[in-house]
This record gives structure tokens, C-alpha cells and sequence, in this order.
């Protein structure tokens, strides 16, 4: 390992490992898996879903969760988890971990997102420059049944169509959508070539293209306008937000306790001391990404680094926002370094096989995503506590935006569902067996039905969660900061 002052560069040992020998079944051997995993699972039984009688208490897991995470961060957290019961379930990843440990399965892998609820879908620009819409949080990816990830998907719809105040029936409609598309457009995968598999993407242009006739004038047009603002989005557009001017150098603003620059946390270095420590951990960055990339980056100068709070789950966990120079302060770019921890789903579905829980995130990312942010990178550091942390490190703002889910009405919170449940079929059949899954779920919507009636049952759930969170800070159990 190479130590700069108080900052190392940990040697995590990230070499590639041997490929391990794949067996090549024929398509009738993957449809026969499926059928028999149908038989043994019936599709029925994933409608299932009671707390145990020793459930464990869904605010000491949070509280677990909190001993690795910045202490005086973890009241925002839960501050922005009060707020609904869908922001509660929103960062409540690991309790339905927990809650789907002992669910039915049927013993067909994939790579999961791990936290596949309807937020962490969203926009962002490929290489080629096209507006795409993909999964964009993999902090919880792990290899694992793919059932894991359509429960989370599905139960986030109708935890949002509740919050939005939707009737029943639109609910139903919305997560039976969300479930067809995701066994139909398995299906059609199932069909394909594997490099057709490999090259699906679902364009933005061509969504508003598709719903063109499906949604009213007023909401087709804001929809537009929000397409056309997500271009804006950039390194660019964040540097002139989040940067002033001091001494003629550009500067990260201070906006504690949400963005707090180094200086700020290190008193005790110089300017100087900090910098160094930064390039020497930059250096360990580059040699993650391709040759290509690795020249580009190179092009950059490191100019400012803060700590920024993002997100609802992940609030806590450390964040840092890097300013970076190219040719002269018109050439900005910002990268995101975000500390990676073991997943949640670690004690339910098997450790990582990644001993850098940073590299763990990025070859989930690669996998699922048909096409990833082109610094998207890994990286342990030994921080200025003396502790090693896992990193990923990726663009902070390239055309990234989200839906306003609660803007929405009814019809176009389905659309929506049935655009999340495509992307996440094409997700899982690029890295499992589409075939033996296409096969499971069948043609007809016995898988549909069974997976709205479990998530009307753990939507009940999580509202009772949402209530003991608020219970928990009335009684003063723990402390919560709201309106950050």
C-alpha cells in the first residue's frame, strides 16, 4: 500500500480471478429448469407474505445500519424517512431484506439490483450521448433470486399509489402492470439472440414517442420540458450551482450539513497536505477504468473536494463531490465518490465475491445497466479516522434526472410501472437464465396476480413500519432531523 499523510491507497487485492467453467444447456433444458421450478414454487405462493412472530424490530435494524454511518448524519436519515411511508421505504432496503429471507424462490439466479424500488430508476446519458432509462442505484447489487427484486419493484408501486392517495383499483392496475411487463418483456427476451439481449436499451425519445396518445397534452408537455432540462444537467450546470470563486481558484460552497468542504472536516492539514493525499488516491482510481478512459481522466486536475449528503438509504454512508479542471475553469467535472458497504443482502442471499465492496457496485453496474457512466470506477482509502472504506466513484451529473413520482396520476404512474418492469427484465436476462425464467412465470398472469396481493399485504407492513419510526422519535428512542 502507498501512504500520502494521513489518506492510503489500500492494495485490496481486485485482481481478476480465474473464469469459472460455464455449463451450456440447450433451450429445452432451460425451459424444462423453469417448468420444474414451477412445480416445486408454485407462482401462487409468492402471494404469501406474513411477519414472523420473531421479526426483528424494523428500528434496531435501522439502528444496525447506523453504527457504520456518520453519526451526526443519521438524523437526516431518518428525518427524510418520516416524511412518508414511501421515503420509509425508500431507505428501509434492509428490513425487506430481512422480510424476504424465508420467501419462496425458485432457485434461479441473477444479478440483482438489490434496492429495485421505482426511485432508483431514472435518466442519464450514455457515451454515445442518447438519453436512456435504466436502474441507477446499485449500492445493494448482489448475485440472488430474481424474485427479490420484482417484490421490491412491485410493493414500491403500491406503496407510492397509496401515498399518492389512488384508489384501489388504480393501484391494483398499476402494480399488475408493472408485474406483466417485467414476465412479458421476459419472455421476449427469453426469444432473443444473446447479443440482442446484450444491446436492448430503452431510449427516452422513443418512450415519448410510445406514449405520444396515452397521456394528455398539459403532462406530455412537461414531461418534454423535463427531457429537455436533464440535458442541462451536467458538470457544467453543477459547477456553476455548487462552486464560488475564492482568490481566483474555484471553490466547492459550504452548505452544512449537507455539502461541508475538506478543509472544514481536516483542520489540522494544510491545503497543500490535502491535495496531495487526493492525487495520490486519484492515481488508484485511474488504474480501475480503461486505457481510454484512464488517458481522458488524466486530462483533469484535481481543484476541490466536499462531502455532500445524497440520497434517503444512503444518508450517513460518506459521499464525497470532486472538482476536477480540464483545460481551464470552462471545462469543469465533477465526479462523486460514494462509500460502498457490505449489501444488504449479504446475510440472506451469500457474501460478494468482491473482497472491494466499491468494485462489488461496479460489476453490478456494468452488468445490469446497458450502458454505464464512462468514470464509473473503484477505490479503497484509509481515511483521515485511520479506517480502510470501500469507494465507487462515478460522474455526479451527466443528463441524470428522476420522474416526479408524485406528480403523477394514476394511468401515468402504470406507464411508468410497465417502463420500470421492462428495464428490469432486461437487467436480470442479461446475467441470468432468461430462458428457465421466462419459462417459470408462464404465459398467463398467475405470477401478476400473486405478486399485487403481496404487495398490498407488505405496503400494510411498511405503513406499520412508518408509524414505529415516528413512535421511535416521539419517545425519544432515536433522533431525527427534518426538513434537510
Amino acid at each position: 500500500m502507498a501512504k500520502k499523510g494521513g489518506l492510503t491507497v489500500v492494495d485490496d487485492g481486485t485482481a481478476p480471478t480465474p473464469m469459472e467453467r460455464v455449463e451450456h444447456r440447450t433451450v429445452e433444458e432451460r425451459a424444462a429448469r423453469g417448468r420444474a421450478a414451477r412445480a416445486s414454487v408454485p407462482r401462487a405462493s409468492h402471494a404469501a407474505w406474513q411477519p414472523a412472530d420473531d421479526r426483528p424490530d424494523p428500528i434496531a435494524l435501522l439502528e444496525e445500519q447506523a453504527t457504520t454511518r456518520v453519526q451526526e448524519l443519521v438524523p437526516i436519515r431518518y428525518g427524510r424517512m418520516m416524511v412518508s411511508p414511501f421515503t420509509f421505504y425508500r431507505g428501509a432496503a434492509y428490513v425487506m431484506a430481512s422480510d424476504l429471507a424465508t420467501s419462496p424462490r425458485s432457485g434461479i439466479r441473477v444479478q440483482l439490483c438489490g434496492d429495485a424500488h421505482l426511485s432508483n430508476f431514472g435518466a442519464f446519458a450514455t457515451p454515445e450521448r442518447r438519453l436512456i432509462l435504466d436502474i441507477n442505484d446499485f449500492d445493494e447489487t448482489l448475485p440472488g433470486p430474481w424474485e427479490l427484486d420484482v417484490k421490491r419493484l412491485a410493493a414500491s408501486m403500491e406503496v407510492a399509489a397509496r401515498d399518492n392517495g389512488f384508489a384501489k383499483a388504480d393501484r391494483d392496475s398499476i402494480v399488475l402492470t408493472t408485474v406483466r411487463e417485467y414476465r412479458t418483456a421476459m419472455r421476449d427476451f427469453a426469444a432473443m439472440r444473446n447479443l440482442d439481449v446484450w444491446y436492448a436499451s430503452l431510449d427516452v425519445e422513443k418512450i415519448i414517442a410510445q406514449v405520444r396518445g396515452q397521456v394528455d397534452p398539459k403532462r406530455l408537455k412537461l414531461l418534454e420540458q423535463s427531457v429537455a432540462k436533464a440535458r442541462t444537467r451536467d458538470s457544467m450546470q453543477a459547477f456553476n450551482k455548487l462552486t464560488v470563486d475564492v482568490d481566483g481558484e474555484p471553490r466547492i460552497v459550504s452548505e452544512p450539513p449537507l455539502i461541508v468542504p475538506i478543509e472544514s472536516l481536516a483542520t489540522d492539514r494544510t491545503r497543500e497536505d490535502i491535495e496531495e493525499e487526493l492525487r495520490g488516491v486519484l492515481r488508484g482510481y485511474r488504474r480501475t477504468l480503461e486505457t481510454d478512459r484512464r488517458h481522458l481522466i488524466e486530462e483533469f486536475r484535481f481543484a476541490h473536494l466536499a462531502h455532500k449528503v445524497v440520497g434517503v438509504g444512503s444518508v450517513g454512508t460518506r459521499a464525497w463531490i470532486i472538482l476536477m479542471l480540464g483545460r481551464d475553469s470552462d471545462d469543469p467535472l465533477f465526479l462523486q465518490a460514494k462509500e460502498a458497504q457490505a449489501s444488504v443482502l449479504e446475510p440472506f442471499v451469500g457474501r460478494s465475491e468482491y473482497r472491494n465492496h466499491g468494485q462489488r457496485v461496479v460489476a453490478g453496474q456494468r452488468l445490469m445497466q446497458s450502458a454505464s457512466d464512462i468514470f464509473l470506477g473503484w477505490q479503497r482509502v484509509r481515511g483521515l479516522d485511520g479506517k480502510e472504506r470501500d469507494f465507487y466513484i462515478r460522474q455526479l451529473r451527466d443528463w441524470k434526472f428522476s420522474m416526479d413520482v408524485g406528480a403523477m396520476v394514476p394511468t401515468g404512474l402504470a406507464l411508468y410501472g410497465g417502463i420500470c418492469g421492462w428495464t428490469l427484465a432486461r437487467a436480470h436476462a442479461r446475467s441470468g437464465d432468461r430462458v428457465a425464467i421466462a419459462s417459470y412465470l408462464g404465459k398467463g398472469d398467475a405470477f401478476d396476480q400473486a405478486i399485487a396481493t403481496f404487495s398490498r399485504v407488505y405496503a400494510d407492513q411498511t405503513e406499520r413500519d412508518h408509524e414505529a419510526l415516528m413512535d421511535a422519535v416521539k419517545k425519544g428512542r432515536i433522533k431525527a432531523e427534518t426538513g434537510l
